[in-house]
């Protein structure tokens, strides 16, 4: 439960109820009086006033900040484009702790050719005295990697660890060399010279990129003239191999000249946001920012571009968008204002831009999944299912159920734990329905979901195993079992996010129940095969227990029929033999080990599996 003092919640209740309603910024204090968080709003007094209701239903973050604030005061403007200003400058100066945080994750990059006979080109966090040529520092990682790489293959470059000219002639050429990668300079047909004049043509070209191709045609065309055509092959190479790059770059990027792409992901106590940087239709860096504990995604963009695009030198004409942004006309606006010309915030449907927002939100999710225990892949099936049904944060902890019937007297349900889009079967539960008479789904789930509510209602303070509200629902079924189970949860007053797995005629997931409908998740493909993953969980892990339940139904019933034998040695049979063949071919004295047994009671066992013969008269 909140932690704020009740004076102190019952000050600030009537502070907001003299709040006006206009545009202007808000500014939340701790007791230090220290700023912890500053905001804008279209009317002060309902912004305001939000933060200091329902507030166990607000997201962590924003939960959090709310513990701590003691008082607030507020600026007045005459618009809303004036507040966002004002609100970008306060954060500048403040930089509260429940903003979101700028923190890139770089350090400085260089490029490095090699103090050696045949120089390497390789990536460098230092700048060493070694005799070494560096070429930076840069800014970006990414870019001094993306362009060593390129660099390697354009020129056919070792990358191997061999030492040269030690090792001419030593071994055979490696698989980079019959594959074109490498001019195979461990066989020592390559002369200092020549290679010296290469490295020369690799550094012109990390300064001038494309430009190098005339200078290589005119050396080409000059050495076929003189009849030296192995070499003008080689030159011949080095243009292919620049004109593909080139080439593939223009058929991915060469719509928009310069833009920023950006995506963000969450996860329960982190967020990142990966912006790729696009100019002169190429991909010239990749930028990850660290933003701390999530708030809802709209306005962290909102709050991020405002913060972000202070200067003129960092605003492209167009941002490009993973998703909502709160405030985007505003937004819009004041990075045109800053830049002195027309700036787009776009959120693209379909086409190449899609392309690279997935690219960026892949970039995202690798980029958080260092910051947590789970891989790239999996926080952005997350996020994609979060976006998918609508939610603010990906569900980290989900729990899903199926009924499994085996004729009218097996039946039972299986509820799986997926956390963070990993199984967690140490979680996993099983349920024998109890109440339900015949083979009615609908009422099973109900008897299901009440009991496990019912079990958080006591266990609630321990925040483990049935004392944990799951962050989503999902049931095996749909629109029909959302119905039933609906008022189940509503009953317990809470609120988590249930939906039902629909599968087609081949039982397969088709897609999600809502209770507004259907939503079809085929073309979204990872949250596709994490759904697809949790329903055939749920589905083997019921089934199986059905199974063995029917299977153990079935010995009893044959073990009950014994004289002596009920259900309770049945069971203890069943327990400590496992199957109908070990509990017939066990000896008296193996039967009376299982507790609970008697000597007659092991004798009937005995008997009723080895009949005696019968003695001819």
């Amino acid at each position: 439960m909140i932690r704020l003092d009740p004076q102190i919640l019952k000050s600030l209740k009537e502070k907001v109820y003299k709040l006006p309603m206009q545009p202007g910024v808000y500014i939340m204090k701790d007791k230090n009086n220290t700023v912890i968080y500053v905001g804008k709003a279209k009317k002060l007094k309902n912004r305001v006033s939000s933060y200091f209701r329902a507030i166990d239903h607000h997201l962590p973050k924003v939960y959090k900040m709310v513990q701590n604030v003691v008082d607030f005061d507020y600026i007045v403007t005459d618009s809303e484009f004036e507040a966002l200003v004002l609100e970008c400058s306060l954060i500048k100066l403040h930089n509260p702790k429940y903003n979101i945080l700028l923190k890139d994750d770089k350090g400085y990059s260089y490029i490095k050719i090699t103090n050696e006979p045949f120089p390497r080109i390789v990536s460098d966090k230092n700048h060493l005295d070694d005799g070494s040529e560096y070429i930076g520092p840069y800014m970006s990682g990414f870019v001094v990697n993306q362009t060593v790489d390129e660099v390697n293959k354009v020129f056919q470059l070792p990358t191997c660890s061999r030492k040269f000219p030690a090792e001419f002639g030593k071994g055979r050429p490696c698989l980079n060399y019959h594959m074109k990668l490498c001019m195979g300079l461990c066989q020592g047909k390559v002369t200092r010279e020549e290679y010296a004049e290469i490295i020369a043509q690799a550094k012109n070209y990390i300064h001038n990129g494309g430009d190098l191709a005339e200078d290589l045609t005119r050396k080409m065309e000059e050495c076929a003239e003189k009849l030296e055509f192995e070499k003008a092959a080689r030159y011949r190479d080095r243009l292919m191999a620049i004109k593909k790059i080139g080439d593939k770059q223009k058929v991915i990027f060469s719509k928009v000249e310069n833009q920023d792409v950006l995506g963000f992901v969450a996860t329960d106590h982190n967020s990142v946001c990966s912006m790729l940087i696009f100019r002169g239709g190429r991909l010239v860096d990749k930028q990850d920012y660290l933003l701390g504990e999530p708030s809802a995604l709209d306005e962290m963009r909102r709050e991020f571009i405002a913060q972000y695009y202070t200067t003129p030198d960092r605003i492209p004409p167009l941002v490009t968008m993973d998703g909502e942004v709160a405030d985007q006309e505003l937004l819009a606006g004041l990075l045109s204002d800053r830049l002195g010309r027309k700036v787009t915030i776009h959120i693209p449907q379909r086409g190449d831009q899609v392309r690279l927002v997935e690219m960026a939100l892949k970039n995202c999710a690798q980029t958080l999944s260092h910051e947590t225990d789970k891989t790239g892949r999996e926080i952005a099936a997350l996020d994609e299912l979060a976006k998918t049904l609508g939610m603010e944060t990906p569900p980290s902890y989900i729990e899903a159920y199926d009924i499994s019937n085996f004729g009218s007297t097996t039946k039972v349900a299986g509820m799986v734990v997926f956390e963070n889009g990993k199984p967690l079967r140490s979680a996993y539960k099983k349920f024998t329905i109890k109440t339900v008479e015949g083979t009615d789904d609908y009422a099973s789930m109900q008897e299901v979901i009440g009991r496990r509510l019912a079990r958080y209602e006591q266990e609630k303070d321990t925040g483990r195993g049935f004392g944990r509200l799951p962050d989503l629902i999902l049931l095996d079924g749909g629109q029909g079992h959302l119905n039933a189970v609906q008022p189940i949860l509503d009953a317990f007053g809470l609120k988590v996010p249930m939906y039902g797995m629909v599968k087609d005629d081949r039982h397969r997931t088709r897609a999600i129940a809502s209770d507004g409908g259907e939503i079809s998740i085929a073309a979204h493909k990872r949250a596709f095969n994490l759904v697809t993953a949790i329903q055939d969980e749920v589905h083997r892990f019921s089934i199986t227990y059905s199974r063995s339940k029917h299977r153990k139904s079935g010995l009893e019933s044959v073990l009950t029929g014994i004289p002596g034998i009920g259900k309770t040695r049945a069971a203890a049979l069943y327990r400590h033999f496992k199957t109908v063949k070990a509990i017939s071919a066990a000896a008296e004295e193996e039967l009376l080990v299982v507790p609970g047994m008697t000597r007659p009671a092991a004798e009937a066992v005995y008997g009723y599996f080895h009949p005696a013969e019968s003695t001819p008269e």
